[in-house]
């Protein structure tokens, strides 16, 4: 049976069924890239790193203050002679003795026969002298050596994506290059003989090709290399020309349109002549029309040609395919539970996910649709910064109760 776009099939894949089915398939690409800690944020990394050494690799002070003796210290007002100072890069040479006390500045090595530092805010300085208030435990505001990271210690595990805490930490052990996994190349373009690109004339029924930037800039979130390759008429030769071409350089082949039922069936076509079909609909609205395959040893998706469809599908599927053969666990996004603020509709049969907007009111988490709902409706997507996701089984939800929300930080 033939079941139309918008008719309810239940023998399709749901959402969950599609990402596991894809999760299995798809692996980390083959090849790997030395690289400089100023090019290593966001790619992932190969191999663990181990600490060479303890870090922080001394004793230092974690407060502007006085090093001292514990010993020392009797009621308040305690006097100590300050016999110098330890600064960061330029440490104290003698040892704290009894009634003794040494400048120190938050970082700078603790000396030797000082066991506590006091803050400055508790002291007192007088001439040579400083004068201690309150009381201290021994030990306090120092620092030990392998506090923050112990010398063959596994810093950052194999499947890291690096981000900036983790370049520093690196820069902190001295470590200069990474080993990661090479960049992922993604070919990618749209097909339709209505498609023009910017700055031509548009003639009756022609529109501009909006898919193929947003997915540019979607891919250009990721650590991947982006391999644009134009706009595909609706040409049995043209896209077979296409796929042969994107198949021979790329590790995923990513389409916009010719996916759905009753456009020309050219990319089914030549899928299945050149490659395999792994799937071609589920049970998602917007995004029923996904198609995922294989072209030789590519990957493919074909994504539906709405662009609010090609956005949802490539967050949901593609996004975490790309995870997978950068090298890295996929990123389930995060999700929350708002109250929402108008009704909305809802026919059971496919996960929905509605364009939303998420915010904090009185305390809770709220959300109300962009209006209308269409898959054509881009301005819809532009103005949300969530999805509102409805079960596959639920009916309509009634302003007041509570939905799951899929915010869009990081993804679009």
């Amino acid at each position: 049976m033939n079941h139309g776009c918008d008719e309810f099939d239940p023998n399709q894949l749901t959402v969950e069924q599609a990402l596991e089915r894809i999760l299995e398939t798809v692996a980390p690409v083959s090849g790997r890239e030395r690289l400089h800690l100023r090019q290593a944020l966001d790619r992932v990394l190969l191999e663990p790193v181990v600490a060479t050494f303890d870090v922080p690799p001394h004793r230092n002070s974690a407060m502007d203050g006085y090093a001292l003796r514990a010993a020392d210290l009797g009621t308040d007002g305690t006097r100590l002679r300050v016999v110098g100072r330890s600064m960061a890069g330029a440490p104290f040479e003698g040892r704290v003795g009894a009634g003794e006390a040494v400048r120190i500045m938050t970082g700078a090595v603790v000396p030797e026969g000082a066991d506590t530092v006091v803050m400055q805010e508790q002291t007192e300085r007088e001439g040579d002298e400083v004068v201690i208030r309150g009381n201290h435990r021994e030990g306090a505001n120092i620092r030990h050596p392998g506090e923050d990271m112990r010398a063959g210690s596994t810093v950052l595990e194999a499947g890291r994506q690096l981000n900036a805490a983790d370049v520093g930490l690196l820069a902190s052990l001295g470590i200069a290059e990474v080993t990661v996994y090479r960049r992922p190349r993604v070919a990618f373009f749209s097909t339709g003989d209505e498609l023009r690109g910017i700055g031509e004339p548009l003639g009756e029924g022609d529109i501009y090709d909006s898919n193929r930037y947003t997915l540019d800039a979607l891919l250009a979130r990721l650590p991947v290399e982006r391999l644009d390759m134009g706009v595909i008429p609706d040409d049995l030769e043209a896209v077979r020309k296409a796929f042969r071409e994107a198949a021979a350089v790329a590790d995923l082949v990513l389409t916009t349109g010719g996916v759905s039922v009753g456009e020309a069936d050219y990319i089914k076509t030549v899928l299945e002549e050149l490659g395999q079909i792994g799937f071609w609909r589920i049970a998602m609205k917007p995004g029923k029309p996904l198609a995922f395959g294989n072209l030789g040893q590519a990957h493919f998706f074909g994504l539906p040609g709405n662009p609010v469809s090609t956005m949802a599908t490539f967050v949901l599927f593609v996004r975490p395919a790309l995870q997978r053969m950068m090298g890295r666990s996929p990123e389930a996004p995060l999700r929350l539970r708002a109250r929402v603020l108008n009704d909305l509709r809802k026919s059971p049969g496919r996960k929905d996910h509605q364009r939303g907007i998420l915010r904090q009111e009185g305390g809770e988490l709220v959300v109300e649709t962009t209006g209308l709902q269409g898959s054509h409706v881009l301005s819809s997507m532009s103005r949300a910064n969530c999805f509102i996701v409805l079960p596959r089984g639920s009916g309509p939800v009634a302003s007041g109760e509570e939905v799951e929300v899929l915010p869009f930080f990081g993804l679009l």
